[in-house]
C-alpha cells in the first residue's frame, strides 16, 4: 500500500512540473515585444536638399522683381500680382531655410548680400535673371516695366515649375514634395495670368 501511494504521488508531481513547464514556455513566448517599424515621415533624400537650395534663391529674386512693382508698375494687375508673389514665396523661403537646418545642410545666401558674380553664376538656369536684366528692370518704368517684369517673371515662373516637378517626382520628404505641388499649381495659374496680360498691352 505506501509504495502504491508513493507512486501515485511521484507520477502525480512530474505531470504537475510539466504542465508548469509548458506553461512557463508560452508565457514567455507571448511576453516577447513585437519590433514596431521606423517611421519615414521625417526621411530625406539628395534631392530634396537640392530643391531647397536651388528654390531659396529662386524665390528671393522673385521676391526682389516683385518688390519693384510698387513705385514703377503702371497697371494694378501687375502690381498685385507682384504682391501676391511676395505673400506666397516669403513664407516658402523662410519653411525651405528650417529644413536645411534641420537637416545641417547649407543655407543658401540670401539675395541681398550676394554679389553680382553670385547671380550671374545662376542666371540661365531655371529662369533665373543676371545682373544685367535686373538693371533694366530696375530702370524701367509704367508700361515698359509692366512688358519687363511680366515677360521676365513668366520665364522666371517656369523655371520654377520645373524645379518643383522635379522635386515632385523624385523628392522623399513629404513637406517637400507636397510644396513642389503648391509651387506647381500656383504659379502656372500665375503664368497664364501673366501671359493674358501680355496679351492686353
Amino acid at each position: 500500500m505506501r509504495t502504491t501511494r508513493f507512486a501515485a504521488l511521484t507520477v502525480s508531481a512530474v505531470f504537475a512540473l510539466a504542465a508548469c513547464g509548458g506553461g512557463d514556455d508560452s508565457g514567455s513566448a507571448a511576453s516577447s515585444p513585437s519590433v514596431s517599424a521606423e517611421t519615414s515621415a521625417d526621411a530625406h533624400n539628395a534631392q530634396d536638399v537640392s530643391f531647397a537650395q536651388g528654390m531659396i534663391p529662386h524665390h528671393q529674386q522673385a521676391i526682389e522683381m516683385a518688390e519693384l512693382a510698387d513705385g514703377r508698375a503702371a497697371s494694378t494687375q501687375v502690381k498685385d500680382l507682384a504682391a501676391r508673389v511676395e505673400k506666397a514665396q516669403g513664407p516658402e523661403i523662410s519653411t525651405m531655410t528650417g529644413w536645411l537646418k534641420s537637416w545641417d545642410e547649407k543655407v543658401p545666401e540670401s539675395m541681398p548680400g550676394m554679389d553680382h558674380s553670385g547671380m550671374d553664376g545662376m542666371a540661365g538656369m531655371d529662369g533665373m535673371m543676371d545682373s544685367a536684366d535686373m538693371g533694366k528692370l530696375k530702370k524701367a518704368s509704367g508700361k515698359d516695366f509692366d512688358s519687363m517684369f511680366l515677360t521676365m517673371m513668366v520665364e522666371h515662373h517656369e523655371g520654377a515649375v520645373e524645379m518643383a516637378t522635379t522635386e515632385k517626382a523624385k523628392g522623399e520628404y513629404k513637406a517637400a514634395t507636397a510644396m513642389a505641388g503648391d509651387i506647381v499649381t500656383a504659379q502656372n495659374a500665375e503664368i497664364s495670368e501673366m501671359k493674358k496680360l501680355l496679351g492686353e498691352n
